[in-house]
């Protein structure tokens, strides 16, 4: 049977400037904030750190189930996500780089694991062909 989750935030106020952020078992509570480079006040996360976070955690688990189909034994995963929110003619779009690094792994290994997992990650196939996404994988 497939397994199903249902995340709920709920989002008040201002949204991105001045708004909180809040889901419904309470574990997710914070103030919304725009960031200093937008001209913001730069006291509060902002939608594309918390996109950034989501997609990280996401990824670095579809990693670990790339490196178990492979019956490759890692010794640590970490990624840096780059999220850029940039200003274009018709509005704003998004861009992102991850950055992965992969332990116990040789170099071709890494880029194997992080092709799989860009094509298992959810989130990965919400964003693709919609936004500029470079990965970066290194064996550590």
């Amino acid at each position: 049977m497939p397994h199903s989750y249902t995340a709920h935030v709920k989002v008040t106020g201002e949204g991105r400037n001045g708004g909180r952020a809040q889901s419904d078992d309470g574990l997710l509570a914070t103030d919304l904030a725009l960031p200093k480079e937008l001209g913001g006040a730069g006291t509060a996360t902002n939608p594309e750190q918390l996109f950034a976070a989501g997609w990280a955690a996401c990824f670095l688990g579809a990693v670990r189930i790339a490196a178990g189909e492979r019956k490759i034994r890692l010794t640590s995963t970490e990624i840096d996500v780059d999220m850029a929110l940039k200003g274009t003619d018709d509005g704003f779009s998004l861009a992102a780089v991850l950055n992965l690094q992969v332990g116990g792994v040789t170099q071709d290994q890494a880029t194997e694991l992080a092709t799989a997992a860009h094509q298992i990650c959810p989130y990965s196939k919400a964003v693709r062909g919609n936004i500029p996404v470079t990965i970066n994988a290194v064996a550590a």
